[in-house]
């Protein structure tokens, strides 16, 4: 295993190394994860590991950001997630962070026509936040981002072998949610902000997935 952290990996089979050993850059990884079905949770809320990710081949946000976040590690990347948090309207959601050439970028795994990819162009992770804020809003037009975390690394859950886990990682999900996070808006900004116009609601609609 040509992986520094390959300790890691090694209860992946080697088929699912061969598959991260092909997903070498940020953009490779993106496209893997723009052709796995979205998990619509049906009945039933998830938060899977991505090796059960890989084994059941659907992913929602954070689960999404879970295997990129683990494809960049087996190339020698941090592991960085990136909260962003929303009023309690909405939905959060859950990018995994890389850098190239000493900027930012992030992988993002939606079913919507925003919310997406990232380019490395961000000189630091709030320019990236925010790159979102006016993409993020209900079906009404508020815009709802209000937050959003520091890099959050997940080589702190090493030990607890958040790769391959056939459990839920709820236990990240919550140390994720509940880690130091930036204020984006005061209550004078939120009260000027302007509703998304119609046509920015109805691409916001576009889905690639439809919930059978």
């Amino acid at each position: 295993m040509t992986s520094r952290f390959g300790k890691y990996f090694s209860d992946f089979s080697k088929r699912e190394i061969e598959l991260f050993r092909k997903l070498s850059t940020p953009k490779k990884i993106q496209d893997f994860v723009e052709e796995i079905p979205v998990n619509f949770d049906v009945g039933n809320d998830t938060c899977k590991s991505p090796k059960k990710m890989l084994s059941e081949n659907k992913a929602h946000c954070i689960e999404g950001a879970f295997f990129a976040a683990a494809a960049l590690w087996f190339h020698g990347q941090q592991p960085l997630l990136l909260d962003l948090k929303s009023t309690e309207h909405d939905f959060d959601h859950v990018v995994a962070l890389f850098r190239r050439n000493g900027f930012w970028g992030a992988i993002s795994k939606t079913n919507h026509a925003v919310l997406r990819y990232r380019e490395p162009v961000y000189k630091n992770v709030r320019e990236l936040a925010m790159s979102f804020f006016h993409e993020y809003f209900t079906d009404d037009g508020k815009k709802t981002l209000r937050s959003f975390s520091k890099p959050f690394n997940l080589v702190q859950f090493a030990k607890r072998k958040w790769l391959t886990s056939d459990e839920d990682l709820w236990y990240i999900a919550e140390a994720l949610d509940d880690s130091p996070h930036f204020q984006i808006l005061n209550k004078s900004a939120i009260a000027n902000l302007r509703r998304a116009d119609p046509v920015e609601i109805k691409a916001g609609k576009i889905v690639r997935w439809v919930k059978k």
